[in-house]
């Protein structure tokens, strides 16, 4: 992939290229959705090197298949080996990065400098990015970076869109930053309540996310040093306990700006999300890119996008630091208002033009009367009751209920085999 144009028109950088939609997969099942819904490159854990040890990571045999899988829709598959090693991580490591290389892999995205080496010593067809854990946050060091042969840089999450632009006006490479997703309360992700609280290293994949736990605090009645120093409750049992979590990024209505800036992949977080959280975000963010490309000049964020992206959030959103460092009202320090929640209920396994009914793969409970809402890849959107349910043989059913169990439905208007079908949490 080129860099971005460095044209400017009216102060802006004209592209005539899109930028790269990374999307999270967390197993085989989410990659294949986060590519049908639009991302031009996914990125995957092994079972080693990777920070997100909870996650279905990949064996290269499922890498293999994963990168067939993305061949025909001309997508790329990275893979994240991004913890800082200890000695005893380093045995095996030639192994693997040659065996990553054999199956087809891009690309991997490395913070630790010997994995960095040791992959352009075994496995030289393989590209290297700089993991946004080494924090690379201005001009020179992106062109340090360069000057040792790396193809691309991931941002620290901390850059400012001022900074983003002085690095595109110094320096010719590849730049990547995170769009979309979780932030960190650390600085980078350089945390280690994890550590100490569970004995779980969080810059080696095991990251139990402790700043989002539920504290009780207390102040002390004497200094430290008293014998007698006691401690003081300072909520009461009625009160709300304490967290310190950060608000998720979202920059879809900043995406004009995303693109104007330069930056060559944008990347969404989030390989321990649910499916319905993949196809919902990227698909999002996919349309609102193909839209800036058909009339850059006449571009308007869709409303449609927005409530799209609420329809997966966790938390409540902010920009991160792209135009103002964060402050107190963007960490979460007490019980937020929760975002509706969506639950995906079916997979549109087929459908009948002559009948308008449905073949559907139950992934969540349903019944008849239910709200529910149809979306997909092609532009496919509509709300409708759910009607009668029939299994295979076309016997009525009370309910769809069965994990995986194919039933038929009619909708109210075509669907396309991939379309998800999705219905309001608790309803």
């Amino acid at each position: 992939m080129t860099t971005a144009i460095e044209a400017r028109a009216r102060g802006r950088r004209v592209r005539l290229n899109k930028p790269e939609l990374l999307a999270p997969a967390g197993s085989l099942e989410k990659l294949k959705f986060a590519i049908h819904y639009g991302a031009d490159a996914v990125y995957i854990g092994g079972q080693k090197y990777g920070l997100r040890s909870n996650a279905d990571n990949f064996s290269l045999e499922e890498m293999r298949e994963a990168v067939e899988f993305a061949n025909q829709y001309g997508a790329k598959v990275f893979v994240a080996t991004n913890i800082y090693a200890h000695n005893e991580d380093i045995e095996g490591l030639d192994d693997y990065l040659s065996g990553l290389q054999e199956v087809g892999i891009s690309a991997i995205i490395a913070a630790d400098p010997i994995i960095m080496e040791t992959c352009r010593r075994v496995a030289p067809k393989l590209e290297v990015h700089v993991s946004t854990q080494q924090s690379v946050m201005n001009w020179q060091t992106v062109k340090f970076w360069k000057d040792q042969g790396i193809e691309r840089v991931v941002l620290a999450r901390e850059v400012s869109m001022e900074e983003i632009d002085a690095i595109k006006d110094h320096v010719d490479v590849e730049i990547e930053a995170f769009i979309h997703g979780a932030m960190c309360s650390s600085y980078s992700g350089r945390c280690v309540l994890s550590n100490h609280f569970t004995d779980r290293d969080s810059n080696r994949g095991g990251c139990s996310q402790s700043c989002r736990w539920k504290y009780d605090l207390f102040a002390k009645d004497q200094p430290l040093s008293a014998p007698l120093a006691t401690d003081l409750p300072m909520f009461g049992e009625e009160d709300d306990a304490f967290t310190m979590g950060s608000k998720d990024l979202s920059m879809i209505d900043h995406i004009a700006e995303m693109i104007e800036s330069g930056v060559d992949s944008f990347k969404i977080e989030g390989r321990m999300k649910s499916i319905h959280y993949v196809a919902t975000v990227v698909n999002a963010y996919r349309q609102a890119i193909d839209s800036y490309f058909a009339d850059p000049e006449h571009f308007e964020v869709n409303p449609v996008w927005q409530d799209e992206i609420y329809k997966a959030a966790n938390r409540p959103l902010n920009t991160g630091f792209f135009y103002e460092a964060p402050g107190h009202e963007d960490h979460i320090f007490e019980p937020e208002d929760k975002v509706v929640g969506f639950d995906f209920v079916g997979l549109v396994m087929g459908y009948d033009a002559e009948s308008g009914t449905a073949l559907i793969q139950q992934r969540n409970h349903f019944k008849p009367g239910q709200e529910i809402e149809f979306f997909g890849p092609d532009g496919t959107h509509f709300k409708q009751k759910v009607g009668i349910i029939r299994n295979e043989d076309g016997q009525e059913l009370d309910a769809a209920r069965h994990p995986l169990q194919l039933v038929r439905l009619q909708t109210d208007k075509p669907v396309k085999k991939w379309d998800m079908m999705r219905k309001k949490t608790g309803k």
